[in-house]
């Protein structure tokens, strides 16, 4: 056989078996999709009022929170199952802040059982749950926690609870916070792989590069960690003391002498109540609940009471789960409507790192959360914007697109109100600096005011480890300054650098311009940064600690509103096109993270880190790290 005949046989064999796996791709595919389709639509028909979701009288509201707290839902918005192809719906805080609220004003709704052992959130997104069930508590019912053991984060939202309860052999972690940082540089020395990174005078602080150039924090990053850090966790002490009557000093002194671990330890130290079964806490919540009756009732031989249930349906606690009790109806299902208006306060989520282009629901594009504030600027019905901001930066450049929009909407008049979620850093900031006014938690993360520039090299990894050399042709010298597969020369760098300079300080005047400073007094708290919510107000970084509902009421208090309707935007994606769009990548990621036990922690860290290094943008204001209370 000839070698053209060879390699006719061989690439006509390598077509036939790429149409064959096309073919049968495609089939799967169909099929798949197909079952996707009609287990959407069914889901579907269920939220949209096909499930009959009724909440009876003596009702207990039952708070679960398994999974991470998203910031923002949707009453069509679900998480897609890929192991049992079945949809479940994944409320947001903005749900479960505005069902607790609703709870407390619905007479169905008897008190809250809190069903907690581990929760997955950052620091401000716990504080918001913790502090919508004290702010329950005032309505006069009862709120009480049970369970099978505590993390830290689920211990700091039972602790709010009128009485915590344990399971008898259960255990509880309280051990303090920490944060623990990957590096990269003696990886990156292993593959040959230069991280040419440029930083700029005016960034002592900027620790996002340090990953790359470092195998350990900087002296200046250990002292700013250690600063938000203790100010969290001083404010998670100082709530949880103040619901157990404990000192922040009792409560430090058992975390450093681990004297909080078996269950007995909890309750003599009095952070637990009780320790109960099940079944137990089930009998409680029937009392609780007024559906538990005793009545004295003597049988022949006998002259104790015996206590009699009374139970009009299955016999159980009428529980009403979150999600059941916010497509049941929620607070519209039993107040007074109020007057119809065409007035409204728009809110518009930025959850994400910030990129040019259009973003999506985890992302901010810079092109469609503009777009969104553009359609409230020009909406007559809009008469107050809030920005909700829950996002550690990104691309400098469509940070300054969105500022820009915002500027927009305080020209035309409307208040301008931010409200900071967990993260509102580097470029996070940048898009909240012009607000009229600017809401966070104390426990909030936002400043890192600074700005960086990344260029990876990684010519002698590919000649060195895999054999790959380039060469290259060029009409004029610096035509590849932006090559991966070249080093910077130092006039380039220094070309680079002048950008960085520009950049910083035009960040500064930004934030100088928003907060009346001056650019000497911003650049003093600047310098890349991080601060506490706590440390953020007292340097002028934030005006109000509130969440944001508050937000929104100041918003529409600046606009002399009374009555008024609240519009989010931007729309959100439709579920199935989302679960079209990441179906493999999810996929994969859950079955790399099932498979190997690798703490989904650090795959955040580590797309983070790969958005960073990759960003089409050179110039960027991010902070690289995002904290899990866990």
């Amino acid at each position: 056989m000839s070698k053209m005949t060879f390699g006719k046989t061989v690439f006509a064999s390598l077509l036939g078996s790429a149409l064959s796996f096309l073919a049968v791709g495609l089939l799967l595919i169909f099929i798949v999709t197909a079952m996707i389709g009609a287990a959407i639509s069914g889901a579907m028909q269920d939220i949209e009022g096909g499930k009959s979701v009724s909440v009876k009288d003596q009702s207990v509201l039952h708070i679960e929170l398994n999974d991470p707290i998203v910031e923002r839902g949707n009453d069509k918005d679900f998480k897609f199952n890929l192991n049992t192809f079945e949809p479940e719906v994944n409320l947001g805080l903005n749900h479960i802040l505005e069902d607790i609220d609703a709870a407390a004003g619905d007479d169905r709704i008897e008190g809250i059982f809190l069903d907690l052992s581990g929760v997955m959130g950052s620091p401000s997104t716990l504080q918001d749950v913790r502090q919508a069930i004290v702010k329950f508590k005032e309505s006069g019912k009862w709120v009480i926690s049970y369970g099978e053991g505590y993390t830290q984060s689920a211990y700091y939202i039972a602790s709010a609870a009128d009485e915590v309860y344990l399971y008898p052999e259960g255990q509880m972690e309280f051990f303090g916070l920490y944060t623990e940082l990957m590096f990269f540089k003696n990886m990156l020395d292993k593959l040959e792989v230069d991280v040419q990174i440029v930083r700029g005078p005016g960034n002592k602080y900027k620790s996002a590069v340090e990953t790359f150039m470092l195998d350990e924090m900087s002296e200046a990053n250990r002292e700013q960690i250690e600063a938000f850090l203790g100010d969290i966790w001083n404010q998670m002490v100082i709530e949880m003391g103040a619901s157990r009557n404990l000192s922040s000093d009792q409560l430090n002194t058992l975390a450093d002498n681990l004297e909080i671990g078996l269950a007995e330890e909890a309750v003599s130290n009095g952070l637990i109540d009780g320790l109960k079964y099940r079944d137990e806490i089930l009998d409680m919540l029937l009392e609780r609940s007024g559906r538990a009756i005793e009545e004295e009732e003597k049988e022949e031989g006998e002259e104790e009471k015996k206590r009699k249930w009374d139970f009009s349906d299955d016999g159980e606690v009428r529980f009403v789960t979150l999600q059941d009790y916010h497509f049941a109806g929620g607070k519209t299902d039993f107040t007074e409507m109020e007057e119809s208006t065409d007035d409204e306060v728009a809110v518009i989520y930025a959850v994400g790192q910030i990129q040019s282009g259009e973003g999506d629901d985890q992302t901010i594009g810079s092109d469609r959360i503009a777009r969104a504030l553009r359609d409230a600027r020009l909406d007559d019905d809009v008469k107050a914007v809030v920005l909700r901001v829950n996002s550690p930066g990104g691309s400098a450049l469509a940070s300054d697109v969105i500022w820009r929009e915002t500027q927009l909407i305080k020209e035309a008049g409307k208040p301008f109100v931010v409200s900071m979620g967990d993260l509102a850093a580097s470029g996070g900031y940048y898009i909240a600096a012009g607000a009229d006014k600017i809401y966070a938690n104390e426990n909030t993360i936002t400043g890192s005011i600074g700005v960086f520039g990344i260029i990876p090299n990684m010519e002698k990894m590919f000649e060195n480890k895999i054999g790959i050399t380039f060469d290259r042709v060029s009409t004029n010298g610096h035509a590849g300054i932006l090559s991966a597969t070249r080093p910077l020369a130092e006039d380039e760098k220094e070309w680079i650098d002048e950008m960085i300079v520009d950049v910083y300080d035009e960040f500064l005047q930004r934030v100088a311009e928003g907060r009346g400073m001056t650019t000497a007094e911003v650049d003093s708290i600047a310098q890349g940064r991080v601060w506490s919510g706590t440390a953020a107000k007292k340097i002028g970084l934030v005006d109000e600690f509130g969440d944001l509902e508050d937000a929104i009421a100041e918003a529409a208090t600046m606009a002399e509103l009374e009555n008024y309707e609240v519009k989010d935007l931007p729309r959100m994606i439709d579920p199935f096109e989302e679960l079209l769009k990441e179906f493999g990548a999810t996929a994969q990621m859950n079955a790399f993270i099932e498979e190997t036990g690798v703490d989904a922690a650090y795959i955040d860290q580590m797309m983070q880190v790969k958005n960073m290094a990759t960003g089409e943008e050179m110039i960027q204001a991010h902070m690289p790290y995002f904290f899990v209370i866990k």
